[in-house]
C-alpha cells in the first residue's frame, strides 16, 4: 500500500501565525490578569510559541482581554505584567532564552497598550518592572532581561513611531526600580546595563520592521 505524504509547504507555519493560531481559541473568554498569565503560560510551555511567536500571542491576547475595559490604563498595566510575568515563566519551563521572551513579551505589551488606547510609557514601565522582578524570582540573569527589555521597548517605540527616547527612559526607570528592590549590588548592575543599552538605542535609526505606520490620534 502506497504511503500518503503530507504536503511539506504546509507542515510548517511561521512562528508568527503559530502564535496568532495557538491564540484564536484561547482569547474569548479572558476577563483577568490571572486569566491572561494562565493563556501566556500554557501556550508557552506547551511548546506552540517561541521567539517572535512571543510577541504576537501577547499582543493579541492582551488586545483581546482589554477589549471594552471602562479603566484601559489601570487594566492595561496590570494584564501587561501579568501577560510579561507568564511569558517569562513559562519560558523558564521550557529552556528558552528569557532575554528574548522578555523582549518580545514587552514589545507586545507596548503594541497592544497602543492598539486600546493605553498609556505607552505605563506600559513600558510596569512591564519592565516586572520581568526583571519575575527574572529574579525564577532565578534568571536580571541584567540580561533588563538590557533586552530596553531593547524591545525600543523597538516598540519604533514600530509605533513613538517617542523612542522618552518610552525607553520610562522602561528603564522600571528595571531599576525592581533591581533596587533586589539588593543594592543588584541596583547597581542593572543601571549600569540600562544605561549602556538606552544610549544603544540611540545610536539605532529607523524600525526594525519596514517604514512606520501613521500613528494614530490620542483621544483627550
Amino acid at each position: 500500500m502506497a504511503t500518503r505524504k503530507r504536503s511539506q509547504p504546509n507542515a510548517r507555519r511561521s512562528a508568527a501565525d503559530h502564535a496568532d493560531a495557538a491564540t484564536a481559541g484561547r482569547v474569548s473568554r479572558i476577563s483577568s490578569a490571572s486569566n491572561v498569565q494562565r493563556v501566556i503560560y500554557s501556550a508557552i510551555s506547551g511548546g506552540e510559541v517561541v521567539s517572535v511567536g512571543v510577541l504576537n500571542l501577547v499582543k493579541n491576547t492582551l488586545t483581546s482581554a482589554l477589549a471594552g475595559a471602562r479603566d484601559v490604563g489601570a487594566e492595561a498595566a496590570t494584564t501587561g505584567v501579568s501577560a510579561v510575568r507568564g511569558a517569562i515563566r513559562a519560558a523558564v519551563v521550557i529552556g528558552a532564552d528569557l532575554g528574548a521572551v522578555a523582549k518580545n513579551a514587552i514589545r507586545g505589551t507596548i503594541e497592544a497598550a497602543e492598539q486600546i488606547g493605553g498609556e505607552l510609557g505605563g506600559a513600558a514601565r510596569s512591564a519592565t518592572r516586572d520581568a526583571v522582578k519575575t527574572t529574579r524570582d525564577v532565578g534568571g540573569d536580571v541584567n540580561r532581561v533588563a538590557g533586552q527589555a530596553i531593547q524591545g521597548t525600543a523597538e516598540a517605540a519604533r514600530r509605533l513611531g513613538a517617542d523612542v527616547g522618552s518610552l525607553v527612559q520610562d522602561a528603564a526607570r522600571g528595571a531599576v526600580e525592581a533591581a533596587d528592590r533586589i539588593s543594592s549590588a543588584a541596583g547597581r548592575a542593572v543601571r549600569a546595563t540600562v544605561t549602556e543599552a538606552v544610549a544603544g538605542t540611540k545610536a539605532i535609526g529607523g524600525s526594525p520592521d519596514g517604514p512606520k505606520p501613521a500613528r494614530r490620534r490620542r483621544r483627550a
